[in-house]
C-alpha cells in the first residue's frame, strides 16, 4: 500500500509540474508518458512475497482442498488484498467471486444386464460420471471403435451418435510402421495416456452429440475398481467434477467380458457400427452438488479495453489427508502470491497514468487439482471476456523452487511450455523480455510434443490453448515436496521467485500495450 501512495504522490508532482513549466511542459509530459516497465517491475519484491506466502501457505488455510473450509478462506484472502490494492472485479460492485458449480461425488453403484446377464459395480464397471440416479433400458448402442475423434483420425466420421449411448476401447490403431496414427510415432499421446486418454474419449463423445459412454478398458479398471469400492466402503465423497454438460454425460468404465458381451467382436474389430443390443442401466448416485469460487480481478485497458490478457494460477491444494496439512508452498501458492504482486506492479503503472492499453484479467481459479475444474468452468462454461477478445494466457504454477533432476545450467532458470505451439508473436515477446530485462534460461526441456510428462496438457493454460488462445506456461519442475504435506513455505527459493514473477509481469506488459495485437499462427493440436 505504501508503494501506491508513493507512486500516486509521484504522478502528482508531475502533472503539476508539467502544468506550470511553459514551454518544457510537454518534454515532460512526454518523458512521463515513455513508461519503464523496469521501474514498475522492481517493486514485486522477494520481501512482500515471502510475507504473503507465509501466510497464504499456512496452516490457517488447510491445505486450500476446492469446496472445503481452507479454501473458502483463501478466496476471501485473495478478496481483500485486491481490494487494498484498489484493483476493481470486473462482476461489478463487491463481487470478486465466480461461481464454480461443482459436483461431490459419491461412488455410484451400477448394473448392467445384457440379455439377460447382470453386470455389477466393481467387478465388471465402475461408474465414472452420472447426473443423477436411473433405470433406462437401451436398444441402440453405437460402437465407435477407439473412439477418437481428431484431424487425422476419426471414429466418428460418418456416423450418428446424437443422444445416444456409445461403447468404446481403449487404445489407439498404429500404423505399418508401428507408431500411432494421430502422431506418427511411438510415443503415447491424449488418446492412449491414462486418464487423459479417458478424459479425450469422454470430450470426443460430448461433442459429437453423445448421451453416454460406456468405454472398455481393463488395464484400467482394474486398478479403479479396487480404489472405488474402498470409496464406497468408506461412504467418503470422490472427485469433483463440474456440474455442467461433463455432469450430464453418463460414462461407465467396463471389463473386457462386459464389452464383449455388448459386442462379441469388439477386440478385433475396429470400424464404428449401429449395434442392436438392448442392455438396461441402473444406477444410484448419492452425489451432492457445491459450490467453489474462481477469483476475478481487473485493470481495464485505456485504449483496448475489450481485448484481455489473463494471468492465471490456481488457488488450490490438497488440503488435509490422514491428519497432515498439505499447504501448497510451491504449488500453487508460488504462482498465486506472484500474481498479487503482478497486479500491484500493473495498479502502480496505472496510477501513475501507464497503465496497459489492453485490459488484463487476474484469474486465481479453483479446483486445478481436481481436474482443471476452474479453469475449464471459465473458458468453456461461463468465459466472463469472450473468448474471441482473449489475446493471450500467461499462467503460472510451480516457480518457487528448483528442479532437483535439473542438472546442466544455473539455477536462475524456468521451463517454459507452450510459448511457441499457438503463436510465434508470444514466444519472441518472451525471449525478448527476458534478454532485455530478467536475464535467466529459458528451459524448454518439457515443451516437447513428444515430452512424456504431457505437462502442456496438465495445468490451467491448456483450457485456454484448446480454444487457440496462445499460453505460456511457467513452472519450476517438480521435487520431492510436490503433493506431500512437506511443501512447506520455507522451501521456496525467494530471489528466483521474484525474478520468475518479474519476466511474467514484462512479458505480459508488452502483450498488453504492444501497437497490434499478438498473432495466431498455429492451430491447438
Amino acid at each position: 500500500m505504501k508503494k501506491l501512495l508513493f507512486i500516486y504522490c509521484v504522478s502528482l508532482i508531475l502533472v503539476s509540474c508539467g502544468s506550470s513549466s511553459g514551454s518544457k511542459s510537454n518534454d515532460k509530459i512526454t518523458k512521463a508518458e515513455k513508461a519503464n516497465p523496469a521501474e514498475y517491475a522492481s517493486t514485486i519484491t522477494s520481501s512482500e512475497l515471502k510475507t504473503m506466502l507465509y501466510k497464504y501457505a499456512s496452516d490457517e488455510f488447510e491445505g486450500r482442498n476446492t469446496g472445503e473450509k481452507g479454501q473458502k478462506l483463501a478466496v476471501e484472502y485473495l478478496k481483500e488484498k485486491y481490494k487494498t490494492l484498489n484493483i476493481p472485479t470486473p462482476l461489478g460492485n463487491d463481487d470478486y467471486f465466480q461461481e464454480v458449480p461443482l459436483e461431490k461425488q459419491k461412488v455410484a453403484e451400477g448394473k448392467l444386464t445384457v440379455n439377460g446377464k447382470v453386470f455389477n459395480s466393481f467387478d465388471d464397471l465402475v461408474v465414472l460420471a452420472v447426473s443423477s440416479s436411473l433405470n433406462m433400458s437401451v436398444e441402440d448402442i453405437v460402437y465407435v471403435g477407439f473412439g477418437i475423434d481428431d484431424d487425422k483420425y476419426s471414429d466418428y466420421k460418418g456416423i450418428d451418435v446424437k443422444d445416444k449411448i456409445v461403447l468404446a476401447k481403449a487404445g489407439e490403431p498404429k500404423d505399418a510402421n508401428g507408431n500411432f496414427i494421430t502422431s506418427g510415432n511411438t510415443e503415447d499421446t491424449k488418446w492412449t495416456n491414462g486418464r487423459q486418454s479417458l478424459s479425450s474419449k469422454r470430450e470426443a463423445a460430448t461433442a459429437n452429440g453423445a448421451k453416454g459412454l460406456l468405454y472398455m478398458d481393463s488395464d484400467m479398471l482394474s486398478k479403479y475398481a479396487i480404489y472405488y469400492q474402498k470409496q464406497h466402503a468408506s461412504g467418503i465423497a470422490g472427485r469433483l467434477s463440474l456440474k455442467s454438460n461433463e455432469q450430464d454425460m453418463i460414462m461407465l468404465m467396463v471389463s473386457e467380458a462386459l464389452g464383449k458381451a455388448i459386442y462379441a467382436s469388439i477386440s478385433e474389430d475396429d470400424t464404428p457400427k449401429n449395434l442392436k443390443t438392448t442392455i438396461n442401466i441402473e444406477i444410484e448416485n448419492k452425489s451432492e452438488s457445491i459450490i467453489s469460487e474462481n477469483v476475478v480481478a481487473y485493470i481495464k485497458g485505456s485504449e483496448k479495453p475489450d481485448e484481455i490478457v489473463v494471468i492465471s494460477a490456481h488457488l488450490d491444494h490438497e488440503g488435509i489427508k490422514d491428519g497432515e496439512i498439505y499447504n501448497g508452498a510451491d504449488d500453487d501458492g508460488s504462482g498465486t502470491v506472484a500474481i498479487l504482486e503482478i497486479a500491484e506492479a500493473f495498479k502502480l503503472a496505472e496510477l501513475a497514468g501507464n497503465g496497459p492499453k489492453r485490459s488484463i484479467l487476474f484469474l486465481h481459479v479453483t479446483g486445478e487439482e481436481k481436474g482443471l475444474l476452474g479453469s475449464k468452468y471459465y473458458t468453456d462454461n461461463d468465459p466472463i471476456f469472450p473468448l474471441e477478445n482473449t489475446v493471450a494466457n500467461l499462467n503460472i504454477d510451480m516457480i518457487g523452487r528448483t528442479d532437483p533432476e535439473r542438472t546442466i545450467g544455473t539455477k536462475n532458470y524456468i521451463y517454459l511450455i507452450g510459448s511457441d505451439k499457438l503463436s510465434t508473436d508470444l514466444h519472441n515477446i518472451s525471449e525478448e523480455a527476458n534478454t532485455n530485462f530478467t536475464k535467466m534460461e529459458l528451459d524448454y526441456k518439457f515443451n516437447d510434443d513428444n515430452d512424456p510428462n504431457r505437462f502442456y496438457y496438465r495445468s490451467d493454460h491448456y483450457n485456454f490453448a484448446k480454444n487457440n488462445i496462445p499460453v505460456i506456461f511457467y513452472f519450476n519442475g517438480t521435487h520431492a515436496d510436490y503433493h506431500k504435506p512437506t511443501d512447506t513455505p520455507d522451501k521456496i527459493e525467494y530471489d528466483l521467485l521474484e525474478t520468475r514473477a518479474r519476466l511474467v509481469f514484462y512479458t505480459a506488459w508488452e502483450v498488453a500495450n504492444r501497437k497490434e495485437r499478438i498473432v495466431v499462427d498455429k492451430a491447438s493440436k
